[in-house]
């Protein structure tokens, strides 16, 4: 079932628990990762990246992964990934994307807040859910291709603010020490920069980069304000590794579709894991961690934090 960015992000702020978002690049990896919410009843959302739609076109890519997302026994949510153009955000919105992300993280903070603020008019008007980002998340120097003039700049705690409120965003992506395109879990993020934008932003944050940070910091960070994480090339890893496995056990094979059901297992896996990292089990209530941003006792803290018990 489609699903609305606001909502799955308002509820896992609530419920003390992120929403991993997977960009994908075909029906098998998007149905894999499908496959496995389905399995736990969880949301998740479908990204779709630069390259993705500069290939299929956003309307064409709405209605690849729109019927994967409309048919899906879970919700679901089709989300337009750094998008730098204002007119496409508002053509992706018409195409039918669930929610957009426009990037103008590389203007100065009034033109980001002015531009986001004419695709959040646009997009709410139809119903569609909106991300910004204040500060910029640069690229590893193997993974920057046609990405090299992306800086990288730390969110201030103060410009985080100013962006939330006037900007019209329903979730805010920051900088906090994460990188894309990282290809090893080496990364080091901030979380005491975490704390004091939380402190400040009443949006939900969102964390980009997320196959470069250390699974204990993701723990740390899902358990906090960030209620979204990006997911790119640790799927693309583990994709590439099945398939060559695959095609070095089966050299005579060519039949797409029995290759691709040796290589969709080993995606679903690795979409599980992230799964397991940012939504541990409602059975019991979690301990904040020691620099969790909210006062717990607080009406914005995590309900599971305060003692309830939250399913996503």
């Amino acid at each position: 079932m489609r699903a609305c960015l606001k909502d799955l992000l308002d509820d896992a702020l609530a419920g003390g628990y992120a929403v991993p978002c997977f960009n994908v690049f075909g029906h098998e990896d998007a149905r894999a990762v499908v496959d496995e919410a389905e399995s736990r009843g969880a949301p998740v959302i479908l990204a779709t990246n630069r390259e993705m739609t500069d290939f299929l076109g956003v309307e064409g890519a709405v209605a690849l992964f729109g019927h994967v997302a409309r048919t899906a026994t879970t919700p679901v949510c089709l989300h337009l990934d750094h998008c730098y153009d204002v007119e496409l955000a508002c053509r992706a919105v018409d195409a039918g994307y669930d929610s957009v992300m426009y990037d103008g993280s590389q203007l100065s903070l009034e033109r980001n807040i002015r531009d986001t603020r004419r695709v959040a008019d646009h997009a709410h008007a139809q119903g569609v859910g909106v991300e910004g980002e204040i500060g910029s998340v640069g690229y590893s120097e193997t993974g920057n291709r046609g990405r090299e003039h992306i800086r990288f700049e730390l969110t201030e705690p103060d410009q985080a603010q100013a962006f939330a409120e006037r900007s019209g965003v329903d979730a805010v992506a920051v900088s906090i020490g994460n990188v894309h395109r990282l290809e090893s879990r080496t990364g080091e993020v901030d979380l005491e920069r975490v704390r004091a934008i939380a402190a400040v932003v009443a949006q939900p944050l969102v964390v980009h980069g997320t196959s470069g940070i250390p699974d204990q910091q993701l723990r740390a960070l899902s358990r906090m304000a960030v209620c979204k994480f990006n997911i790119g090339t640790a799927l693309r890893q583990r994709f590439g590794q099945a398939l060559r496995a695959t095609l070095a056990e089966h050299p005579d094979e060519y039949d797409r579709l029995t290759i691709f059901g040796h290589v969709m297992p080993a995606m679903r896996q690795e979409a599980g894991r992230f799964f397991d990292l940012l939504m541990p089990s409602a059975d019991a209530p979690l301990d904040p961690p020691d620099d969790f941003p909210i006062d717990p006792s607080s009406d914005r803290a995590p309900d599971r934090v305060r003692g309830k018990t939250v399913s996503p």
